[in-house]
């Protein structure tokens, strides 16, 4: 039989945190209100319990800041506010994915032996190094036309200040508009933006992100470049594995069993 009431011991016990720390849940909105005893104290159900486990699986997923947003909707009866802000996080996934994929193929690319070098292959062109493997067929989602400053700056998520920071590190290298001057961002600028985002929330200094950008731009070697795409997919890899638990976690929250 479930109990009906759990104390804030009892959340923070299962899982290793401290009772404090479940008030400020409750505090912040992302915990259901605890009804109060006579005395005073809080008095916690199986929801509460229920919440808990939600949120504490959703942190590793999305991250603290739409894990909150999503509970706090949640709590407020608005599922379609939740769930919009898990679309967007499994959005951001998936570019990057597709960020690292179109890098590894142009990692692909520079490790290749030259054509010509190859008995079994005729002499080719050198392959175009963009994500799509030629201008013609740009990759899904990428720009066929250029970007203006602020176009990018909502694509990748950032602050045109961001860009322009990135631009002054050597990262982005936009060409300009004849009549206005403007910054253009070509799809290949748009990638390296979002190879710097990437990397950027992964800790990386702007000056390895750089680094890291230019050898994807000008071929000029992958041995960084490898580290960092190496360690970007394992994590990666356990967001998505995260994201699965804590999709079940939080059905498990809005269809609970009968108590």
């Amino acid at each position: 039989m479930r109990r009906s009431s759990y104390r804030p011991t009892d959340l923070a016990r299962e899982h290793g945190i401290s009772t404090q720390t479940v008030r400020n849940y409750e505090r912040d909105g992302v915990l259901p209100p605890a009804r109060r005893t006579p005395s005073g104290y809080r008095a916690y159900t199986a929801e509460h319990v229920r919440a808990l486990r939600a949120y504490l699986a959703l942190i590793p997923a999305h991250g603290y800041a739409t894990s909150g947003e999503i509970m706090r909707a949640v709590n407020a009866g608005d599922l379609d506010t939740a769930l919009r802000a898990i679309d967007r996080s499994h959005a951001q996934l998936l570019r990057d994915r597709e960020t690292l994929d179109a890098v590894e193929v142009a990692v692909g690319l520079l490790t290749r032996p030259p054509a010509a070098s190859r008995p079994d292959r005729p002499p080719t062109a050198r392959p175009d190094l963009s994500p799509a493997g030629g201008p013609h067929q740009p990759p899904t989602g990428r720009p066929e036309r250029p970007l203006a400053i602020g176009g990018l700056a909502r694509r990748v998520g950032v602050t045109p200040a961001a860009l322009r920071k990135w631009e002054r590190a050597g990262i982005l290298a936009p060409s300009r508009g004849q009549a206005t001057g403007y910054r253009l961002y070509s799809a290949d600028d748009v990638r390296d933006a979002e190879l710097a985002h990437l990397l950027r929330r992964g800790g990386y200094r702007l000056d390895h992100i750089a680094t890291v950008v230019r050898q994807v731009r000008d071929a000029a070697g992958t041995e960084p470049l490898a580290e960092s795409l190496e360690n970007w997919r394992r994590r990666l890899t356990d967001r998505g594995r995260a994201m699965l638990t804590a999709a079940a976690r939080l059905a498990e929250h809005l269809s609970p069993p009968d108590d």
